[in-house]
Order: structure tokens, then C-alpha cells, then sequence
């Protein structure tokens, strides 16, 4: 009996770009890609923090590098993209969040969420996915998403309709870049403890409502993504494109 054999979750041998990756969900997804053996280039804009993390998974025995750069810059991230050897994983982590009221979002509020949550994701992506092709390399791009991308909560309209944005820019990538050997898919978390969530928590009313709808009763923590990253950039989701893999603890249950 010739018995199936697992594909593997080793990236070895393969290179992986993380934006946002100086903090939280996007430094544990570098390191994640480095433990499985990926050479990982750590981009963001602050140059200090992305080399330190760059620094330490070196030592830790991992291969990776920093890329200082901003991604709201289309022009900057198509050079840095070409100036690199073409990449079989794409982290696509950088966003943020400006939470208000419906009534009263300010425009230069919307704008900013936007362009940062939408339009660099796609610039970021584009770049990406040219190069690979160009070069006829395959791989997986993987979104940063959320649980709002299929959701809603008051006072994040904005937030929302950006993630809501990506899960069906996602499903368009995922059947034009088919053809080529690349996938596309979303990581759509829950709540994460991170730098630029932890604000939010200090207030006891908004944690309690997140924390009853969390099915298993906590916040969620970056570790519980880095399984997930490695899963859809490794063979082991070879056949997994145009989803969102929801790491939300049940919330989107109902």
C-alpha cells in the first residue's frame, strides 16, 4: 500500500516580503516565516524596528532582512519590489484603524484609512504579483484582513468597508493571477493584543462586549496566527485560493 504523504509546511528555500512588519501581527508573521525556514525582508517604515527584528531572528538562526518603506508610496514600492529577487510569499500586512461614529467620520480620516488599508494593499500586491510573474515564479499572497471584512461593529465604518474592500479585491486576484501558479487568500483575525490595539481594551464596557463575542472567551494573541501564515504560504494550502481563513475565535459564528 502506497500510503499519501503530507505536503509540506517547510518553506525552505522560499523568500517572503512582510510589511508592517516592525510590530505585532506583521513581526509575528516574519518570524513565523523564518522559524519554517523562509528568508523573510522585513519592511516598514521605521527603519530602527524592523532592523532589530531582522537582527534577532538572525541570531535566533533565521534568514532575514530590513526594507525600510513606506507603502503609501506606489513609486517606492514598485523600485523596491524590482530591486529584489522576486518573492513566493507576500505578507500583506500594513493597515490601520481610526476609529468613529458614523456622523462623525472627517474625510481626511477616510482618506487615510483607505489609502493605507486599501490602496497600498493593492500597490503592494500588484508589484508583487508582476514580478513573480514576470519571472514565472509561484507562490502565495496573503491579505491581513479581519473578522469586520465579513462583520460589522459600530463606530468602525471606515475600517469596515476597507477590509470588506480586500476580501473581494482578493477573490479578483485569486482568478487572474490562477493561470500563473499563485494563490491569493486572506487572514481574517479577530481582536489581536497589539501595539495598536491595546487602547482600545483600556476601555472595560468595549472589551466586555468583544470579550461575549468571542465564543472562547479571549483576546487573541499574534501567536495564534503564526500557524495560519505559515499554512497558507506553504504547500500544505496548495490548493486554497480566494478565501479568508477566519482565526476569530468563533465571533463570526452568529
Amino acid at each position: 500500500m502506497s500510503l499519501p504523504k503530507t505536503p509540506t509546511f517547510s518553506l525552505k528555500g522560499k523568500r517572503a516580503l512582510v510589511t508592517g512588519a516592525g510590530r505585532g501581527i506583521g513581526q509575528a508573521a516574519a518570524c513565523a516565516l523564518a522559524d519554517a525556514g523562509a528568508h523573510v525582508v522585513c519592511a516598514a517604515r521605521t527603519r530602527s524596528e524592523i532592523e532589530a527584528l531582522a537582527a534577532e531572528i538572525r541570531e535566533a538562526g533565521g534568514s532575514a532582512e530590513a526594507l525600510q518603506l513606506d507603502v503609501t508610496d506606489q513609486a517606492g514600492v514598485t523600485a523596491a519590489v524590482a530591486a529584489h529577487a522576486p518573492f513566493n510569499i507576500l505578507v500583506n500586512n500594513a493597515g490601520t484603524n481610526r476609529p468613529a461614529t458614523f456622523l462623525d467620520i472627517k474625510v481626511e480620516d477616510f482618506d487615510y484609512v483607505m489609502n493605507l488599508n486599501v490602496r497600498s494593499a493593492f500597490s503592494v500586491a500588484q508589484a508583487v504579483a508582476r514580478r513573480m510573474v514576470e519571472t514565472g515564479t509561484q507562490g502565495s499572497l496573503i491579505h491581513v484582513s479581519s473578522q469586520m471584512g465579513h462583520v460589522a461593529l459600530p463606530n468602525r465604518a471606515v475600517y469596515c468597508a476597507t477590509k470588506h474592500a480586500l476580501e473581494g479585491l482578493n477573490k479578483v486576484m485569486a482568478i487572474d493571477l490562477a493561470p500563473h501558479g499563485i494563490r491569493s487568500n486572506t487572514l481574517a483575525p479577530t481582536f489581536i493584543e497589539t501595539p495598536m490595539t491595546k487602547p482600545f481594551f483600556q476601555n472595560e464596557t468595549f472589551k466586555s462586549m468583544v470579550l461575549g463575542k468571542i465564543r472562547l472567551g479571549r483576546l487573541g494573541q499574534v501567536e495564534d496566527l503564526m500557524g495560519s501564515v505559515v499554512f497558507l504560504a506553504s504547500d500544505a494550502s496548495g490548493l486554497i485560493t480566494g478565501t479568508s481563513l477566519l482565526v476569530d475565535g468563533g465571533w463570526t459564528t452568529g
